[in-house]
């Protein structure tokens, strides 16, 4: 018998002062069996860093041909492609063919390090591929956040995010590795 997927529910009151977007989101996270409480609070993170009422979970680690979170535009056309984690070089070619703005959020650690020591000639050549890495002391912070049901308030304001519940707050200051050219 398969394992089912563990439903998460979040309102998040978005601040983002780098880019002057103020809403409210009510967001429903699938944690795969296989995916730990990290790796789905560096979703959560994606969706605050680039919120946008089109952006989108979709099915992530149980299909393989759609990222952790896309966004359309209102004609149908793919306009961002995020991965979180550490994907496969040739999966991020077809991604870049596909999507105007890549983003791939690592967060492993020493782990991210060496995929990116292992990927970086090959995906410097990708023009609108962007890689951010997120440090492990702040997806530790991020992992204490973690409730079935979550009420968040993110600030996002010169690099830096807070994220928060009213009780714990986690502070991030996520690092571009490629800044990339999305124009």
């Amino acid at each position: 018998m398969a394992l089912k997927a563990t439903v998460f529910k979040a309102e998040i009151q978005i601040s983002d002062l780098d880019r002057h977007y103020y809403e409210n989101h009510a967001l429903t996270l699938a944690r795969h069996p296989s995916e730990t409480d990290a790796r789905m609070m560096v979703r959560l993170l994606a969706f605050c860093l680039f919120a946008d009422p089109q952006l989108r979970f979709t099915k992530g680690l149980s299909t393989d041909d759609e990222p952790d979170l896309w966004q359309h535009s209102l004609s149908g056309e793919l306009e961002r492609w995020i991965e979180v984690g550490q994907p496969d070089e040739r999966r991020l070619r077809q991604a870049c063919g596909r999507a105007r703005d890549v983003v791939v959020i690592t967060y492993a650690g020493r782990a991210a390090d060496l995929w990116w020591q292992q990927n970086a000639a090959a995906l410097q050549r990708l023009r609108n591929l962007r890689v951010l890495d997120v440090d492990p002391a702040g997806v530790e912070a991020l992992v204490a956040l973690v409730e079935r049901t979550m009420v968040l308030q993110c600030t996002l304001d010169g690099g830096q995010v807070w994220l928060g519940n009213g009780r714990v707050t986690a502070e991030l200051t996520p690092t571009w590795r490629q800044a990339g050219d999305t124009r």
